[in-house]
């Protein structure tokens, strides 16, 4: 197979830009139209729904594009590498939703107050990570060595999430909080959506600004962590973008899925800590074997849903009361 690096030109990335636009547009003015109220589960998963078949389907035009312009080989390689992308995007990704219940848990943010923050909390995303892969690209094509600090960069990350996967962190110490507050008028108390309001001629933040901050920070923090694990999989500009891109517009569905079920998936960080580790043991050992991305694939695919059975059949409690016996 003749390699491709790059399969997208200036008119996908306008197109696929624009596609996204519009994505956000529709999801603004919904949200403006059914007004304050607390997601559903049977709504949060018919996005969810509705945000998979739209990733899937965009794989399909991608490999119909591919196999016209490169041939059925390569069309073949780069969607298996889309879908893997997506796939460990989507996963890393639920531990950046189980800090947001953290998040709204430990500020008490209504539930009907949680859907507006969350959907800045996709712009920001997007746009970090956009950012971030422009970066990374432009790190890997000038130093190849790159990979390998990539590599021991996950290595660590994954050993960390390993130890400390059970940990919630404490958000009353945190120093971009602590800031805020003193630098910023803040209120007690919640004034609808609104993150800043106007008392007696002065302007003072809410607490839900406080959340949305936290939000972007953990976007942030989350993108540095994942950006580098998809570069194991393809080093295509237009595949790290478009998947990335795809698992983060179906976030937010996830948050409201998975929120009231947090507890159940106890083990599902340890299960990504190995994610993240097997990704950074296959970029350090690239120059002496490399995993076939469809190894890859399954292997992940199998860590998650090994991780998510597990804790289904092992309830959080059993687990506490196994280590205090």
């Amino acid at each position: 197979m003749t390699e491709v690096a790059h399969t997208g030109s200036p008119i996908l990335y306008l197109g696929f830009s624009l596609l996204v636009v519009v994505f956000l547009l529709l999801d603004f003015v919904l949200l403006r139209a059914k007004g304050q109220h607390k997601v559903p589960v049977g709504e949060a998963l018919a996005w969810a729904v509705v945000w998979f078949v739209a990733a899937m389907a965009f794989a399909g035009w991608y490999w119909w594009f591919v196999d016209g312009t490169h041939g059925r080989e390569v069309a073949n390689a780069k969607t298996i590498e889309y879908v893997t992308g997506y796939l460990i995007e989507k996963a890393l990704a639920t531990e950046n939703v189980f800090l947001w219940v953290t998040i709204f848990t430990y500020f008490a943010v209504p539930p009907e107050f949680q859907k507006r923050v969350l959907l800045y909390g996709v712009v920001g995303a997007i746009v970090m990570r956009a950012i971030l892969i422009y970066l990374g690209v432009l790190l890997i094509e000038k130093f190849d060595w790159m990979f390998y600090v990539f590599g021991l960069f996950l290595l660590a990350t994954g050993v960390k999430m390993f130890m400390f996967g059970d940990q919630k962190p404490d958000l009353a110490t945190n120093p971009v909080i602590r800031w805020i507050r003193n630098h910023m008028r803040v209120t007690e108390a919640y004034d609808g959506e609104r993150f800043f309001v106007m008392k007696d001629g002065l302007r003072y933040a809410t607490p839900l600004f406080l959340v949305l901050v936290l939000v972007e920070v953990t976007d942030l923090i989350f993108a540095v962590d994942s950006i580098p694990a998809i570069f194991a999989v393809t080093t295509d500009p237009f595949i790290v973008f478009t998947s990335n891109i795809f698992a983060i517009l179906g976030l937010r569905a996830m948050y409201f899925l998975l929120a009231d079920m947090a507890e159940r998936f106890h083990l599902l960080n340890y299960g990504l800590a190995l994610i993240v580790t097997f990704i950074g043991v296959k970029m350090l050992i690239m120059d002496i074997y490399k995993i076939p991305i469809p190894w890859m694939l399954g292997t992940v695919f199998a860590i998650l849903a090994i991780s998510i059975a597990a804790s289904l059949l092992r309830p959080a409690g059993d687990t506490r009361k196994g280590r205090d016996a």
